[in-house]
């Protein structure tokens, strides 16, 4: 890949697996100096079970040709996230090109109270989804203006979710994704005056070792979900690189201030600058009719190729998810 960021400076939040691992290393591949966070260095002090660790993911970063600090975080601390920044400022003169807010606590929580309605779920679901999420992205993001705007430029990408748009993991994640873009919107206007964007980001369904992980559980436990049966077939998924490619053409995009305060789709960013994922494969739009009617109804998987790739509006994927099953 061309080093197209090469010295810049960039922070990932929640790279130690999944999603944030991918973008760490499509950012790495692009040239940038990439800082990492994660609770715990090694897979040794982490309680998650599907294993992965910062160190892991630095030496596929600098593999992939970037330079990569990880730095043990807390997202849920403060204190701990003002030392993070104060230390980025003072090792990169006060630099920081990109920050993606990526970081996510909720997913052994939901995957514990799938199919349960939210009376009937733990309380403690709200906080396990929105605390390491939307509240940790705000304070990330609170940091990193004031280093962006200083020097006039920069990017806030927060990954989001189209569980922001209708009902998919139920009212904690949805609401939690759905003031994500909110906020990616209301931080917009206030940073363009400075020349900083500000962009909520939609990845389609992307084999993260958690995904994988909760589609096989269901599957052992015979859910006839249409939805599950379109996610247990790996129809359309993403690789967690095409996110961080996607991240790294939005940095160097001259246009990027037109695609501030909106929501984007990774897939359809991905074919507008032309990327492809590792395997070279490029999956369709969660919005694309090639998407969805396959993934509504598996039989129709086989023929997926001659389904037009036509992405239907929002005003109609909006009908579409409020009606869809629920996870």
């Amino acid at each position: 890949m061309p080093k197209t960021l090469a010295g810049t400076v960039a922070l990932v939040t929640g790279a130690s697996r999944g999603i944030g691992r991918g973008i760490a290393v499509g950012l790495g591949e692009a040239g940038a100096t990439v800082y990492i966070t994660g609770r715990s260095l090694e897979a040794a002090g982490s309680s998650d079970p599907v294993g992965g660790s910062l160190l892991e993911t630095a030496a596929e970063v600098e593999a992939a040709g970037g330079v990569c600090v990880p730095v043990a975080v807390d997202h849920r601390d403060d204190a701990q996230v003002r030392a993070l920044f104060a230390r980025i400022a003072e090792e990169r003169d006060g630099r920081l090109d990109v920050l993606v807010n990526n970081v996510y606590g909720g997913l052994r929580a939901l995957r514990r109270n799938a199919g349960k309605p939210f009376w009937l779920a733990d309380p403690g679901l709200w906080d396990a989804c929105n605390d390491a999420g939307l509240r940790s992205h705000y304070i990330a993001s609170v940091q990193a203006a004031a280093l962006m705007a200083a020097r006039g430029r920069g990017l806030i990408c927060t990954i989001s979710s189209w569980g922001g748009l209708g009902p998919l993991f139920g009212v904690a994640y949805g609401t939690g994704k759905s003031a994500c873009d909110r906020m990616a919107a209301e931080m917009a206007a206030e940073l363009r005056p400075h020349g900083v964007a500000s962009i909520a980001l939609w990845p389609g369904i992307v084999g993260t070792e958690h995904i994988s992980a909760f589609v096989q559980e269901q599957a052992a436990a015979g859910s006839g979900d249409p939805v599950l049966a379109g996610m247990g077939s790996r129809f359309n998924w993403e690789t967690p690189l095409l996110s961080g490619r996607v991240i790294a053409a939005l940095a160097t995009d001259p246009g990027m201030m037109r695609q501030s305060g909106k929501v984007r789709i990774v897939a359809e960013l991905a074919a507008r600058y032309g990327l492809l994922q590792e395997d070279g494969m490029r999956p369709v739009s969660l919005r694309s009719l090639r998407f969805l009617l396959p993934f509504l109804q598996p039989r129709l998987q086989s023929a997926a190729r001659w389904i037009p790739d036509l992405r239907i509006p929002w005003w109609l994927m909006l009908l579409t998810a409020l009606r869809a099953p629920r996870l």
